[in-house]
């Protein structure tokens, strides 16, 4: 697992070295995120009340090669909040997103591709869980955005592949609940290319 992260860290670092070769670069991102951790409709049905209950947040930095077809690989921070009967799951995680897009009608582009994802931390209701099955996961990204000159603005949806599940023992320890750990979410994010 650090291999791969350490290995991003060198491509990233191999993006800024083309960034004064070129018109490509890297740039900085965050943005909000609406989270289910594996049953997102079912959450939004439920939360229409409260709807701000789901929202997390990310922020990161990313490298672009390519113009009208693109390569966008992304390292980012993200903290995310899910419901579960009336409790809250957190979980932060590190994200590297491995984007491919075309750029059409000069500000408009659409992208997509795989996400790996490094769990750093969960807490379900205050209580630190530590049973993660897997703490390195394979999801997917694909959406949509809009840029104009450095500033972009997408919106994508991200739904992870692989079953993850944590284990929770209450704390009478006679029930013990799993709690799907995938992210299922839609993520909103400026932009700006430095």
């Amino acid at each position: 697992m650090k291999k791969i992260f350490i290995t991003s860290l060198l491509f990233f670092g191999f993006l800024f070295n083309i960034q004064g070769q070129n018109s490509n670069g890297f740039g900085l991102k965050a943005g909000i995120n609406y989270n289910a951790n594996g049953k997102y409709f079912e959450s939004i049905n439920a939360n229409s009340e409260n709807p701000d209950r789901n929202v997390g947040f990310h922020i990161g930095a990313f490298g672009k090669v390519g113009d009208k077809i693109f390569f966008k690989p992304e390292i980012v921070y993200t903290k995310t909040k899910s419901d579960y009967d009336s409790d809250d799951f957190t979980m932060q995680k590190l994200d590297a997103p491995l984007l491919v897009g075309v750029k059409f009608l000069n500000y408009f582009n659409a992208f997509g591709g795989p996400s790996l994802q490094y769990i750093l931390d969960t807490e379900f209701d205050g209580v630190a869980i530590s049973e993660v099955e897997k703490d390195f996961t394979v999801g997917l990204n694909f959406g949509f955005g809009v840029s104009f000159n450095t500033i972009g603005i997408d919106l994508r949806y991200e739904r992870g592949f692989t079953e993850n599940e944590a284990t929770f023992v209450s704390n009478n320890g006679l029930n013990v609940s799993r709690i799907d750990t995938r992210p299922d979410q839609l993520i909103l994010s400026l932009s700006i290319l430095l």
